[in-house]
């Protein structure tokens, strides 16, 4: 499972690269940040620091949150923690972030204890405390953090590899699916799939969770999702729908739907035959590392000038 066999969803502040250089201005590119719920860090929606944030004056809403963070504010801490990981309107600063976390998850900030707990796995910061990570993932996840609930359900299948650590982490997967988080709705499909812990397998079920994560831009759940349509597993075969989203996990940059879907305009199921389209789909997957040997041998049989056409092809998508 892929999901599955991944340690943790680490965020931002623990993921790699170079650290961000000071901003000079007050606002940041949207896409450097999330929207945040107040009550989520412990705050109120009438919060000026907050709503700053929230606006996108990120400088405004450090400097509001940082005097009060100081004199022991919870969720001024966790905002100014999630300022400094992110590296938005000030240099990005990790080793502080990790600080402020620490202070306002034994505050009891669900979303402070949920980063904490990610700093003390990682241990660059803090820690590593596996243990106190447990117990604070286990704090977060009681109240309600769907992020915590899945990264809880990670460190049960960890913990105690097999069905019954399995099945100790299944309820924390539905839970956090049910709240809408992708890799969550991914995990269940795959439990429903195989009959993993105490569940029996529900290939209808499974589905529906593949769909469910699909909607939301998870790409290898459209993979997923695609492949079942085509093969009319788990419900009716409908080629369309599975050439549909097998494009859009393309699309996204998933090198493996990027072969399917050259597999599909090879032999046109839910689209028309297009044999440039399904050998500059195949070259832009083997590009990035993935062989097949029916693609090579469908790609040598292919004219000169179609091979030149799919090339230019190739170079165009994204």
């Amino acid at each position: 499972m892929r999901r599955l066999a991944a340690l943790f969803a680490l965020t931002a502040l623990l993921a790699p690269g170079m650290p961000a250089t000071a901003a000079e201005t007050d606002r940041a590119k949207a896409s450097d940040a999330r929207q945040i719920d107040p009550g989520r860090f412990g705050g109120k929606a009438d919060d000026a620091a907050f709503g700053a944030y929230q606006r996108g004056l990120y400088l405004t809403a450090y400097n509001l949150a940082l005097p009060r963070a100081k004199e022991g504010d919870a969720a001024a801490q966790t905002l100014v923690a999630e300022i400094l990981s992110r590296g938005l309107g000030v240099a990005r600063d990790a080793a502080a972030a990790a600080e402020w976390y620490g202070k306002a998850a034994e505050a009891g900030i669900p979303e402070a204890q949920l980063q904490y707990a990610l700093v003390l796995i990682d241990g660059r910061y803090a820690g590593p405390d596996r243990e106190r990570a447990f117990e604070l993932m286990q704090d977060a996840a009681a109240a309600g953090d769907r992020l915590a609930m899945f990264n809880l359900a990670q460190m049960l299948t960890n913990r105690e590899p097999g069905p019954s650590g399995m099945a100790k982490a299944i309820p924390f997967y539905e839970k956090s699916a049910r709240l809408g988080l992708p890799d969550a709705q991914y995990a269940m499909a795959q439990v429903l799939a195989h009959g993993a812990g105490d569940r029996a397998r529900d290939e209808e079920e499974a589905r529906r969770y593949l769909a469910r994560a699909a909607r939301q831009n998870y790409d290898t759940a459209q993979l997923d999702l695609a492949t079942w349509l085509v093969e009319g597993r788990g419900g009716k075969r409908d080629y369309e729908a599975g050439f549909g989203w097998m494009k859009r996990a393309a699309q996204s940059g998933n090198v493996a739907a990027r072969n399917r879907l050259a597999k599909l305009y090879m032999h046109g199921l839910g689209t028309e035959p297009d044999p440039i389209e399904a050998a500059a789909w195949y070259i832009s997957a083997r590009r990035a590392g993935l062989r097949d040997l029916e693609m090579d041998d469908f790609l040598q049989g292919l004219t000169t000038e179609q091979q030149k056409q799919a090339i230019e092809r190739a170079n165009r998508l994204r």
